[in-house]
């Protein structure tokens, strides 16, 4: 085939994953392509150059983008890496589009053809290709590993000749893909763990992991789930009566974990300054949505915060990244495996088929123009802000859930949601 693709070290510094594995660059080198990887782009992921060599890439430097047709990248190329592309070349990466409108019309005029990973298709065919929840997923587990370091004190119950240490009480917001994993990862570190969401589905997945529900099960409440399976904005007096009762129960919590994103929305505000007060000095918050604007009042994005009552508010940001060992080879493989359906085997040829439907949903620009229906009018001036929802609404949790995995519908077909990955989330 004599094409090349490149994987790049990331940019941004607080960006630790890398889009490509010694698993992905021999299955790459054995569909006919030139793998060229930028030295030391694996180095936070665990990945040296030598295991990138052996298996069969060459490491390069920054300036080879230049030479490839494919790039592989986990975040959307900044204005300065564009410039070093060539015309034509398609870009993979999870590109974050809403609300970075300058962003999007930079990759139509550089002549890329990008695409957005975040949306792909929630279909039986695209699962291994899904990075909202491969990422999602770890981010969920790592939350709990994140909440237990910083609780000083043991979370699953423990009978000693000394006496008995209670288990930890641990509250899941959201069960999208990160809540279920947070669920399962807690209740395997034997807390006591309940769980909150506006879908009638999630109700059925929380408890099959092991936790109770919590929730205002009304009318609203049971027609609060669209036909893609994500959540919908519930009304004031819905949220007003939820909110009642999840503070009454936050109060009595050790660790609160919140994963909550609207499609179309900034993260709604779950978690008041007034019910943080309410919890007990040592307990513990953590917010999955801290990117997009935060679940819980008070928390800042990148830093650990404790209130003037004694509870620690976790706002880190690119939580995936924080188990960038795992992250970076879930990634890996869900960009190889949506590649390889652009690679005719008996050829060996790349080439991009416009009418399939994973390149519909998920292609951004093309052709120096924006192409995707939800961007198409990018490069004007006025756009509103919106988010996407970064936690789809059902998944498969890790050894866990019985549900199949479902997340974000695609932007082509709904209004597209994360997170995500973060995002989300």
């Amino acid at each position: 085939m004599g094409q090349t693709i490149f994987i790049p070290r990331e940019v941004d510094a607080s960006e630790t994953r890398v889009a490509g594995s010694p698993d992905t660059v021999k299955r790459l080198a054995g569909l006919g392509f030139d793998v060229i990887v930028e030295k030391g782009a694996g180095t936070s992921s665990r990945i040296t150059d030598e295991d990138f060599a052996k298996a069969g890439a060459t490491i390069g430097k920054a300036s080879d983008a230049g030479k490839a047709d494919v790039v592989l990248k986990v975040r959307r190329p900044t204005d300065a890496e564009l410039r070093g592309y060539k015309k034509g070349a398609a870009v993979f990466a999870t590109m974050d589009p809403y609300g970075n409108d300058a962003a999007v019309a930079s990759m139509a005029k550089a002549g890329i053809t990008a695409f957005s990973m975040e949306f792909m298709p929630r279909i039986t065919r695209a699962q291994s290709m899904d990075v909202l929840s491969s990422q999602a997923n770890l981010a969920g587990y790592q939350a709990v590993i994140d909440a237990a370091a910083e609780y000083d004190r043991a979370l699953p119950m423990m009978m000693t000749a000394a006496g008995t240490v209670p288990a930890a009480k641990v509250f899941v917001m959201g069960a999208g893909v990160a809540g279920l994993q947070a669920i399962a990862t807690a209740r395997r570190l034997g807390a006591v763990v309940t769980a909150t969401d506006v879908r009638p589905a999630a109700k059925e997945q929380v408890a099959s992991l092991g936790a109770k529900f919590i929730a205002v099960e009304d009318e609203e409440f049971r027609a609060a789930e669209t036909a893609g399976g994500y959540a919908k904005e519930m009304s004031k007096e819905y949220q007003a009566k939820q909110a009642a009762l999840t503070a009454e129960h936050i109060a009595k919590q050790d660790i609160v974990i919140t994963t909550a994103l609207i499609p179309g929305r900034p993260a709604p505000k779950l978690v008041s300054a007034a019910v943080v007060a309410s919890m007990k000095p040592g307990s513990v918050l953590v917010d999955l949505a801290v990117e997009r604007g935060g679940n819980v009042e008070g928390a800042v994005p990148g830093k650990v915060t404790i209130t003037e009552g004694g509870v620690k508010i976790v706002g880190h940001l690119n939580v995936p990244g924080r188990i960038a060992a795992s992250a970076s080879l879930l990634y890996a493989k869900n960009l190889y495996t949506f590649l390889e359906t652009m690679v005719d085997k008996a050829s060996k040829t790349f080439a991009i088929n416009r009418d399939d439907e994973l390149v519909k949903a998920t292609m951004l620009t093309d052709g120096g123009a924006v192409v995707h229906p939800a961007f198409a009018k990018a490069a004007a001036p006025e756009q509103p802000h919106v988010e996407p929802a970064a936690i789809p609404a059902k998944t498969l949790v890790a050894d866990a859930s019985p549900a199949k995995a479902k997340a974000k519908k695609p932007a082509a077909a709904k209004k597209p949601s994360a997170k995500s990955t973060k995002g989300s989330a």
